[in-house]
């Protein structure tokens, strides 16, 4: 019996699934990459299989290891569930919460909201990570992903936190050298400030008006994957922007930006999205509700923290 595979030593083999990578694992670990190698060693000496095979360029997972994936997984949401069952008694969450949103959303909102949920929290252990791309929670490892925009997969939990639609802007110059559009289609033949976000194609804007969607083709002579370079480019008159109204409300109130065609808006809102194996964890609830009145008082002037973006 001694001989069983610990707590840790199954994380550590779980995350190198996940990962593929010994070395990208014990990233996310903060190991390193020999500590992760001897722990699968001591893995597999104790289970009598070989659980990966190694090469120089990757780590493929083998049959052996695939079955025991699946098992590992098995025991380590129990294990998280019990330790969440008690906490929940205690009302005190406690353990791992693994958190992911966009670059400039994650940031400049979620970021800030997640040191407050720490602190009122202390027992809980948080990671979070910011990426440019669509998140798939569970294929990698997260609780939990902020993130903006109503396409959401059908597998996935999914509780809004806030209702929010993206605008058409431009700076006061830029429609004085160039004009406004006066229909949706002529924006292909403005300078329009391309931003590559997580889940959408790259140059196409979709927008709704008067309940009927619309599809218009953009391109400029800027693009970026940042949403406040974007927004920087468009106060400085470089083109016309769509982006998010909480990020833009503030240089339309001083005049810094003005709106263009105020009846096509995008839906935009922003989302809580979660495993469904995690539907009654006690500290996902938690973390959920906090973020939601936390993006309830930045909206309603409560915080001082920044406007959202993505």
């Amino acid at each position: 019996m001694n001989n069983l595979p610990g707590n840790d030593d199954l994380r550590v083999f779980v995350t190198v699934v996940r990962k593929g990578s010994f070395a990208q694992a014990a990233v996310e670990l903060g190991m390193s990459a020999a500590y992760v190698s001897k722990r699968i060693g001591v893995l597999e000496d104790a289970l009598g299989v070989r659980l990966f095979q190694r090469t120089t360029r990757r780590v493929v997972v083998t049959e052996d290891g695939e079955q025991a994936f699946g098992r590992a997984q098995t025991i380590l949401d129990s294990l998280d569930e019990l330790v969440d069952e008690v906490s929940a008694r205690r009302r005190a969450p406690s353990g791992r919460v693994r958190i992911c949103s966009s670059f400039g959303f994650g940031r400049n909102v979620v970021a800030p909201a997640i040191a407050k949920l720490a602190r009122a929290y202390p027992a809980l252990q948080i990671r979070f990570e910011v990426f440019d791309r669509l998140v798939d929670p569970v294929a990698e490892g997260f609780d939990l992903d902020v993130r903006i925009g109503d396409e959401i997969a059908p597998q996935l939990i999914a509780r809004r936190l806030m209702a929010n639609h993206r605008i058409l802007c431009a700076a006061p110059g830029y429609v004085a050298r160039h004009g406004a559009p006066r229909a949706l289609q002529e924006l292909s033949g403005h300078q329009c400030l391309v931003i590559k976000e997580r889940d959408h194609p790259f140059g196409v804007w979709r927008l709704r008006a008067r309940g009927v969607d619309e599809t218009v083709k953009v391109s400029g002579a800027l693009s970026t994957n940042h949403g406040e370079i974007a927004l920087r480019w468009a106060l400085d008159g470089a083109g016309i922007i769509l982006r998010s109204r909480w990020h833009a409300q503030r240089h339309l109130d001083a005049g810094r930006l003005v709106q263009l065609l105020p009846e096509y808006t995008q839906e935009a809102n922003v989302w809580a999205v979660y495993p469904q194996r995690l539907g009654n964890s006690a500290k996902v609830r938690v973390c959920v509700e906090f973020l939601e009145r936390e993006l309830a008082a930045g909206r309603d002037g409560g915080s001082a923290e920044p406007a959202p973006q993505q």
